[in-house]
């Protein structure tokens, strides 16, 4: 099986080494190597896989028609289009982050939180030339707290099961070539955008009495990104907990509290 993968971070790195493992030719690789310390770029180095823009993947898969089996994204940040979506001959298959079709596009790990759900989990899913809502192959399924989760910790769970995910559909894929999957309702689900993601982390002074401040902490703690903010003169500060500081101190800390 002939592969196009795009993906980032390091899980994205672990599974491109994995993929190769089992054998599938993976013929080049879409990433964000615009940065130097790009994990999944260096593994693709190692492994001497090809780096390409998504636009060289485009041009690829039109040039070389039936060439190319599969195309995989796994937390991969751009919208895919047409060529790779229609080109491949077994689709083009994303692994996305939380529960479809209830949750698409960004925020699902602060929305899990704010809302106060029992359940998260991730979804396998072709691409189709909207966000998120093609059809479903597979969704795992966990069971969480949200008073002690942040969307850090969230994600850490919520792509351990989403790693293994990954291996049972690409194995699944690679014995059946095409697999079966639910078709998604439009009018399902809700969608949120990246603007309105960090339009959430404000906690406005003049409301503050209506804020759930702690939970909206949590639920936007995911460094290096800004978190929940109050603005004062204009300037943003990003809050922190005490529960927050315990998990971040040294274990060697000889703090007096």
């Amino acid at each position: 099986m002939k592969m196009i993968f795009m993906g980032r971070k390091k899980y994205s790195a672990d599974l491109l080494e994995w993929t190769v493992a089992q054998g599938i030719d993976v013929a080049m690789v879409c990433t964000d190597s615009q940065f130097a310390n790009s994990p999944t770029m260096k593994k693709a180095n190692e492994l001497g896989i090809p780096v390409v823009s998504m636009e060289e993947a485009e041009q690829y898969v039109l040039d070389n028609p039936g060439e190319i089996d599969l195309v995989v994204s796994y937390l991969y940040w751009r919208k895919i289009r047409k060529p790779l979506i229609e080109g491949p001959k077994f689709g083009c298959i994303n692994f996305h982050p939380a529960i479809l079709p209830d949750w698409r596009g960004t925020a699902g790990y602060n929305m899990a939180i704010l809302n106060k759900l029992p359940e998260w989990g991730a979804t396998a899913h072709y691409v189709d030339e909207s966000i998120d809502t093609g059809s479903i192959i597979r969704i795992y399924k966990f069971n969480f707290d949200y008073r002690i989760e942040t969307a850090q910790s969230l994600e850490k769970k919520t792509q351990e099961i989403q790693v293994d995910l990954f291996k049972s559909v690409i194995l699944d894929v690679m014995k059946n070539g095409c697999l079966e999957a639910i078709p998604q309702k439009s009018e399902d689900g809700v969608y949120i955008s990246r603007d309105e993601m960090n339009s959430m982390k404000e906690i406005k002074l003049d409301n503050i009495d209506n804020e759930d401040i702690d939970l909206k902490i949590r639920a936007f703690w995911f460094p290096p990104y800004d978190g929940a903010f109050i603005e004062l003169n204009g300037t943003k500060y990003t809050l922190v907990n005490s529960d927050i500081l315990k998990k971040l101190q040294d274990k060697d800390t000889t703090a007096i509290v």
